[in-house]
């Protein structure tokens, strides 16, 4: 599953976010972008999932223009073949982990306890499924979420910054199960960051600059 985005621009009134971004994800690519705060990076990962519009251009997943689709199939889109990683993880307190993690599946009507428990076992979270989220760590909160985007097997994960509020040793780890989740289904990942050494794992790294195009980053080697 390919996502081609052209000539995309986004303002809010007259204040422009990014203009004339163009880009292609090739089917199981792993593409970062890189760039400062403020410059869009977590507006345009919202783009590419149809959770926020855009004024010019279009978006195209698995050959589907999402600037064309209802609300309820952006939404459907979304649970068949998209997962997001957010960098404040987003999980539900009340819900256990295995229950956080299982989500996805039960919004598709697809009950399946023994791959939540696999999925688990995946991300470093073996024998922790029964505890509440606030019972974890950041790190383990970050791979519960991982968990949650990748059980559903989509074909397209979009990460907003996941190692943001980790320590490194942590932020590696975390990385770690992004990759190897994503290369094991054969999932394509946009991986928005501020770090180095996360974008210097991507297949591909672009700057998104100040002017609102991507093109290749000059520096991503980890400080």
């Amino acid at each position: 599953m390919s996502l081609i985005i052209q000539t995309v621009s986004k303002h809010y009134g007259s204040v422009p976010v990014f203009h004339n971004v163009s880009l292609t994800v090739a089917p199981g690519e792993f593409v970062a972008i890189i760039g400062e705060s403020g410059v869009g990076k977590s507006t345009l990962l919202n783009c590419m999932a149809g959770l926020d519009s855009w004024n010019e251009g279009s978006v195209v997943l698995d050959g589907l223009d999402l600037g064309s689709q209802s609300d309820d199939q952006l939404a459907r889109l979304r649970r068949e073949k998209t997962g997001f990683v957010f960098q404040a993880f987003h999980v539900l307190t009340h819900l256990s982990v295995a229950q956080n993690v299982a989500l996805p599946l039960m919004l598709l009507g697809r009950h399946d306890d023994a791959r939540v428990q696999a999925m688990l076992d995946a991300v470093g979270l073996a024998g922790l499924g029964e505890r509440l989220p606030q019972q974890l760590s950041g790190g383990q909160l970050q791979r519960v979420a991982i968990a949650r985007a990748l059980i559903h097997q989509p074909m397209l994960l979009l990460a907003d910054e996941p190692t943001g509020n980790l320590d490194p040793h942590t932020a590696d780890k975390v990385m770690e199960a992004l990759i190897s989740q994503t290369r094991a289904h054969g999932a394509a990942m946009v991986l928005v960051t501020h770090s180095k050494a996360a974008a210097a794992r991507a297949d591909r790294t672009l700057l998104l600059t100040a002017d609102g195009l991507v093109e290749p980053a000059i520096d991503v080697n980890p400080a």
